[in-house]
């Protein structure tokens, strides 16, 4: 089994996702922020301090991330329906999607 940095931060995001282990995540990553045992000694000028950065940020990403989307699904459910502001027509909102091409 090949360890990279990325395989850890998708099991780390995976865990946090799932609400089974979501607080315990979140509470075992601020234990190991203020502990005084560490990946990379806190004595140590800036590697110590690397992984708590690292670790922190991810932390803060991903939390907010699914505060965002809590939020985004809880606005959704009150607000489901893009309101007509043209009263003759029938048809919905849609996105579409369009590559940019560059004009010389």
């Amino acid at each position: 089994m090949k360890f990279s940095i990325q395989s850890l931060y998708t099991w780390y995001r995976n865990l946090l996702r799932n609400p089974k282990y979501r607080w315990w995540v979140i509470l075992g990553t601020l234990v190991y922020l203020v502990s005084p045992i560490d990946i990379a000694p806190d004595f140590i000028p800036v590697v110590g301090q690397i992984d708590d950065v690292f670790l922190l940020t991810l932390l803060v990403s991903e939390v907010s991330g699914l505060v965002i989307e809590g939020w985004k699904a809880r606005k959704g459910d009150v607000d489901t329906e893009v309101p007509n502001t043209n009263e003759g027509s029938t048809s919905t909102a849609s996105t579409i999607d369009v590559d940019a091409v560059s004009v010389k």
